[in-house]
C-alpha cells in the first residue's frame, strides 16, 4: 500500500535553502494531485515553528504533517531526497522528508503504521537513507511490504 500511494510523489533533489523549503518542495506532488492546498504546507512549516522540531521521527528523517482541517482532501504520501541535509531549528539535519496527509484525524494511520514498521528496522532504515533513485526506495518497501 505504501508503494502505492509513494510510486508518483518521490523527488531526488541536490540541495534546497532552508528546511521549509525542504517542507515546500516535499510537498508539492501532493499539492499537484490536489490532495493538499498551499494552506496545509503552510500549517505544517508552522507546526515547526510553534511546537519544534518534533517532526524528526528519525536521524536525518523528518515526517512533516498537519491537522486535515488545514486543507487535506485526501490520503497521501510523498517523499524528499537531499544530496545536501538542511538544518532544522533544534540543530538537527535532515536529508529525507515523508509528507503525509489525510482528509481525517485517522485516515493516515495506515501508512503510518507501515512507514514505522520499516524504519524501526534498523537494515531497512539504512537502506532507505542510502537511496539513489525512485526505483530502489520503491523496491525496498515493496519487498518489505
Amino acid at each position: 500500500m505504501l508503494s502505492d500511494y509513494l510510486k508518483d510523489n518521490i523527488q531526488f533533489v541536490s540541495d534546497v535553502s532552508d528546511w521549509k523549503e525542504a517542507i515546500n518542495l516535499a510537498a508539492q506532488p501532493l499539492l499537484k494531485a490536489d490532495i493538499i492546498e498551499k494552506s496545509y504546507i503552510d500549517a505544517m512549516i508552522n507546526n515547526v515553528i510553534e511546537n519544534g522540531s518534533y517532526i524528526i521521527i528519525l536521524p536525518n528523517i523528518a515526517m512533516p504533517h498537519a491537522r486535515f482541517e488545514y486543507g487535506s482532501h485526501g490520503i497521501g504520501i510523498s517523499f524528499l531526497n537531499l544530496s545536501k541535509p538542511v538544518v532544522f531549528p533544534n540543530g538537527d539535519s535532515v536529508y529525507q522528508f515523508f509528507v503525509l496527509a489525510a482528509n481525517s484525524s485517522d485516515g493516515h494511520l495506515e501508512l503510518i503504521s507501515e512507514l514505522a514498521m520499516l524504519l524501526s528496522d534498523v537494515d531497512i532504515y539504512n537502506k532507505i537513507l542510502k537511496v539513489h533513485t525512485k526505483e530502489e526506495l520503491i523496491n525496498i518497501i515493496e519487498e518489505n511490504e
